[in-house]
């Protein structure tokens, strides 16, 4: 992704407006929560579904790397869920 500088005002009520061009660069609309970081004098804010997606990419890099397949995860994740249902008293699904 290019660096480009956009400058926007903070209002009276320290809201800002970001540009339509910055959110569909970022894939971001109305009601996406964006995380704020502040590191020294600089404030960085980053869309929590790029953080997740990050963070599945990640995991999936992980079970690649030690072979588990997602075939593998999804039959796991599947009987998970239901031992967590028959301990709720729920049915199996």
């Amino acid at each position: 992704m290019s660096s480009k500088s956009t400058s926007v005002v903070v209002r009276p009520k320290r809201q800002l407006t970001i540009p339509s061009k910055v959110c569909e660069q970022l894939g971001i609309g109305p009601g996406d929560v964006l995380e704020l970081v502040v590191e020294g004098s600089v404030l960085k804010a980053t869309p929590r579904k790029r953080i997740a997606l990050d963070a599945l990419s990640e995991i999936r890099e992980t079970f690649e790397r030690y072979g588990v397949t997602e075939e593998e995860m999804l039959k796991e994740a599947r009987r998970s869920r239901q031992e967590i249902a028959r301990g709720r008293g729920g049915k199996q699904g």
